[in-house]
């Protein structure tokens, strides 16, 4: 095979990286990584087949990265989601050039092993950042979520926890494509406003400000809940449980207040999937990319006709990315959060 690679490929380069000092105890510090200059050889090596070499521009920040740092080993890179554009392939699925959204590495330049997991980006008529949320991971869970696993009808209540990430805002614009009643909540005022007047949701509250959750549901659901769209777990979760209709459905997405405890939470409102038939079920998004092409072929003409609004919260430099994944656990964001490595 013709390797996609120039005679400037072999240049030794500088790799800016964020690298994990220590496994993370609860929530994650500064202080628990470390940026870091070091250089590599644009090149992928003989014999390497299937492997490239990539040039990270935006990365994703968001919870599932917290989640990500269990698996990694100190002095490594922090991993996740991002787009990039392919330097050096010798991969026949992609070619030098390419642009291509993935899990890479929190760094400048990274070397992907396997492709399993990237996709080649086909429309370069919206921003390239989408592909970390609204046209990525996030925006294929939430499609994934709502109408693979709930199976929403017209008219239905659906409710969203942490709605002002970067997959709450879809699946609320989504139910409300639909035409049902939909409630979020989130962690500010300005969180809260912008899910009603920005979204589109029908109602949202500040959880902060509810010392009875129960109570909240209640006064935003006095007939019940249709569909939960599950991202917190915990307390909020056994809320939910006590104020879901009859065989409703719950999507569990992620369980974001679990994330940095020692010891998990325990639930106790479970008799409640039995009592009233409510079918609940986790998923990983991974296991959906096959219906990635139908997620496009739906969602492109919504973003394009201005039917669905997408709220970014941009971090400039990837010396910032430590203390912008340290504020998301103090709903510092506002959007998906997105760094910038570069905009070429």
């Amino acid at each position: 095979m013709e390797r996609n690679c120039t005679a400037s490929c072999e240049e030794i380069v500088r790799n800016k990286q964020v690298i994990l000092r220590e496994h993370v105890r609860g929530f994650p510090r500064e202080a628990d990584m470390e940026v870091r200059d070091g250089s590599v050889k644009l090149k992928v090596e003989d014999g390497s087949s299937g492997a490239m070499w990539v040039k990270n521009l935006y990365l994703s920040c968001e919870p599932k990265t917290r989640h990500l740092m269990k698996t990694i080993r100190p002095g490594s890179p922090i991993t996740g989601f991002g787009v990039a554009r392919v330097v050096d392939s010798a991969n026949p699925k992609f070619k030098k050039g390419d642009l291509v959204w993935g899990i890479t590495g929190w760094e400048e330049y990274s070397l992907i092993a396997s492709s399993e997991t990237f996709f080649k980006i086909e429309h370069t008529d919206v921003p390239l950042s989408y592909y970390n949320g609204i046209l990525g991971m996030p925006g294929l869970s939430a499609y994934v979520g709502f109408f693979e696993l709930c199976s929403p009808k017209k008219g239905e209540s659906v409710y969203i926890s942490t709605a002002a990430g970067g997959v709450g805002q879809l699946v609320g614009q989504f139910a409300k494509l639909l035409g049902c009643y939909v409630v979020g909540s989130a962690g500010s005022q300005e969180k809260v406003e912008l899910l009603k007047n920005k979204f589109g949701f029908d109602e949202a509250f500040n959880y902060k400000e509810e010392a009875d959750l129960d109570a909240a549901l209640k006064r935003y659901f006095p007939e019940g809940i249709d569909i939960y769209f599950e991202n917190v777990g915990g307390k909020m979760l056994d809320a939910v449980l006590l104020n879901m209709k009859n065989r409703g459905r719950i999507a569990a997405c992620g369980m974001t207040s679990q994330y940095n405890l020692e010891q998990p939470e325990g639930i106790h409102n479970l008799m409640n999937l039995i009592l009233k038939q409510v079918r609940m079920e986790g998923f990983l998004v991974s296991s959906y990319y096959h219906l990635y092409p139908k997620f496009l072929e739906t969602v492109l003409p919504h973003i394009k006709q201005g039917k669905i609004t997408y709220v970014e919260d941009i971090v400039e430099g990837l010396e910032n990315a430590p203390a912008a994944l340290v504020g998301l656990f103090s709903s510092h964001n506002v959007g998906k959060r997105v760094i910038v490595v570069s905009r070429e």
